[in-house]
């Protein structure tokens, strides 16, 4: 039986979820060295950033993309504007979005406003700043992870997503943590972080 590998890495900007090339995008390759049986759970988008878990551990993996588990996971979000209480209302209350051409109701969420920019490790290339454009952070709490949904709900509301930052998977939180890091845990420390809601 093989040994069973259990990672979290800060995805960086720009980075595919994924080991395998595709153009001349950087990958999960270029950020860190692992077992050639470890893979991310889940994923992130190219453009978006931070908490990434990778095991080969089947059975987890299998667990926590069950939809049953309804595992939280909450985003921080930079979006063109100010936004409104209105607009997070309908965050947490449910926007129709488009998937693959079927419109989709997405789930009741939390979001609230993050009233002070947060600590988060520099993106590279930084957002563009423009002076005549106000930007928002809100704290964005799913149950769920449909293809690029956070973007199409804050879109949806009227306040585009500039800046995405994946910051907690159950208990784990991405405080402290730089862009790029990596590390490794015990299967119970990974259980007690990811499967405990907060």
């Amino acid at each position: 039986m093989p040994m069973l590998h259990y990672f979290i890495l800060y995805k960086p900007f720009e980075v595919l979820s994924q080991f395998s090339r595709e153009g001349e995008k950087r990958t999960l390759k270029d950020c860190c060295d692992l077992p050639v049986d470890v893979y991310p759970v889940g994923r992130l988008d190219y453009d978006s950033e931070g908490l990434l878990f990778l095991t080969n551990d089947k059975a987890m993996n299998a667990a926590l993309l069950h939809p049953s588990r309804a595992h939280t996971r909450t985003y921080l979000v930079q979006v063109e504007g100010a936004i409104t209480d209105t607009a997070l209302h309908a965050l947490e209350t449910g926007v129709d979005i488009m998937l693959n051409g079927v419109a989709y109701r997405t789930r009741p969420a939390k979001a609230t406003l993050v009233k002070e920019e947060p600590a988060l490790p520099a993106r590279f290339p930084p957002i563009r700043f423009r002076k005549n454009v106000p930007t928002s952070w809100i704290a964005l709490t799913l149950t769920e992870g449909k293809n690029r949904q956070v973007r199409r709900m804050t879109a949806k509301v009227g306040f585009p997503t500039l800046r995405l930052v994946r910051y907690r998977i159950g208990q784990l939180s991405a405080d402290g943590w730089t862009s790029g890091e990596l590390r490794s845990y015990t299967k119970k420390e990974i259980q007690a972080l990811l499967f405990t809601q907060p």
